[in-house]
């Protein structure tokens, strides 16, 4: 009912404060658009602040003023203690963040984290949107420094009882990728994140570098390169294969650093395709679209 409306979403990551001002959900154009940096280094207090002067300045320069504002976050919020979890940003963690930002904004906030955002904004505006047909469930997975994901069904996000549907990256898939700092082990972060795989490339060779050094030196035949692209692959599609027999979404969209190698789009497909239930493999698994645009373009979608 409220699709005539703007939509303003901020996007509050570990280096930089972004905001969007969307002219509706019928007509997502861009009016405004700012970002700052998040300064996290001079704590949580001083990050509120930085959040308040951007919402004010957005609002002195359109002339524009909010009824409601989502926001990505790192992490998510507990729905027991009303605290932020799980979230990389130091500064943030166990913060009421949710309650603070509605008391200093003077109005209502909707807080999701930025898989979850990621994925509803695919949907709405990015890779999905641009598929010739109508596709009513959606898995966005986020592989990079971590491992997430979140679950959009008919447009909508869903969200779950705990607050975590779509967080498959804390699903046991191997005990070779030892303690996760979730306090479990064998998570797929630590398999499959950009960090856990170039650690293992670390083990096996005594050597390190960059994730995306190692997949060139798997192509000249770097045998510990080559074992760990293998890895990847083999994992990728166990957790893909997994999140197809659960939900049996109509469309994968992959981000993160991660998601950029072309690797995973052929033989990770194929993969996944060999660990599923189902004969053949209707899923579509893609790249997306929006780059780091999504984060704040998802948070406006918060509040439709």
């Amino acid at each position: 009912m409220f699709n005539d409306r703007p939509l303003w979403g901020v996007d509050l990551g570990g280096s930089k404060i972004e905001c969007v001002i969307l002219e509706s959900a019928l007509n997502p154009v861009v009016i405004e658009r700012q970002r700052i940096d998040t300064e996290g280094d001079q704590g949580y207090e001083h990050v509120l602040q930085r959040i308040q002067n951007l919402v004010n300045k957005m609002q002195w320069d359109t002339g524009l003023v909010p009824d409601e504002i989502g926001f990505g976050t790192p992490g998510s919020i507990d729905p027991e203690t009303g605290l932020l979890r799980g979230s990389n940003s130091k500064h943030l963690t166990g913060q009421p963040i949710k309650q603070d930002l509605e008391a200093l904004l003077n109005l209502p906030v909707v807080v999701q984290n930025d898989a979850n955002c990621f994925t509803l904004a695919e949907t709405r505006i990015g890779a999905v949107k641009s598929m010739a047909k109508p596709k009513d469930v959606v898995f966005g997975v986020i592989l990079g420094t971590g491992v997430g994901g979140g679950l959009v069904v008919e447009g909508r996000l869903l969200r779950g009882c705990n607050l975590i549907a779509g967080e498959w990256g804390h699903n046991f898939m191997d005990a070779s990728g030892g303690p996760c700092y979730c306090g479990k082990s064998g998570c797929a972060e630590t398999i499959i994140s950009g960090p856990a795989l170039e650690d293992y490339y670390w083990q096996q060779s005594g050597s390190s570098m960059p994730l995306s050094q190692i997949v060139t030196e798997a192509k000249r035949e770097n045998l510990h390169a080559i074992a760990t692209v293998n890895r990847l692959i083999h994992y990728f599609g166990i957790g893909m294969s997994s999140i197809i027999n659960m939900v049996d979404p109509d469309v994968i969209v992959i981000g993160g650093g991660v998601g950029n190698i072309d690797l995973l789009y052929t033989r990770g497909v194929d993969e996944t395709s060999k660990s599923i239930f189902s004969p053949t493999m209707k899923t579509r698994i893609v790249r997306p679209q929006l780059g780091d645009s999504a984060g704040v373009f998802g948070a406006a979608f918060l509040t439709i």
